[in-house]
């Protein structure tokens, strides 16, 4: 099992940028393929981003694709998604997400397939 706490939301003006991390529990980290979501208000869940448990592979919703990067540090059990050129649609709670079940280059997009998240963190972008 694994805990989850991200950190890093704010208010930002549109074009800026913000840096997100979440922060795990455990020693094994490099068990789980990481995954970032998003939640605006009305709206359902969404995914963002997802990074294999190697840090080898990624994969980007279409509407982040040049813009935000997930990386993680396995040293630190840390997951990142560094977000530039941020637009007022990118206005949402962002939670990461841990999948267990995944091959150690490959990572997930599908919300029901993480078992693990955390809490969440604000980001709202002022236009």
């Amino acid at each position: 099992q694994v805990q989850l706490v991200e950190s890093g939301g704010g208010l930002v003006q549109a074009g800026g940028s913000l840096r997100l991390s979440c922060a795990a529990s455990g020693r094994t980290f490099r068990s789980y393929a990481m995954g970032w979501f998003r939640q605006a208000p009305g709206k359902e869940r969404e995914f963002v981003a997802a990074i294999s448990r190697s840090g080898s592979s990624t994969y980007y919703a279409d509407s982040v694709k040049g813009r935000f990067t997930i990386s993680r540090d396995n040293a630190k059990n840390t997951v990142y998604l560094q977000m530039n050129s941020l637009k007022h649609e990118d206005t949402a709670v962002y939670y990461c997400a841990a999948d267990p079940a995944t091959s150690w280059g490959t990572a997930r997009t599908v919300e029901y397939e993480y078992d693990y998240w955390g809490q969440g963190t604000q980001v709202t972008v002022s236009s």
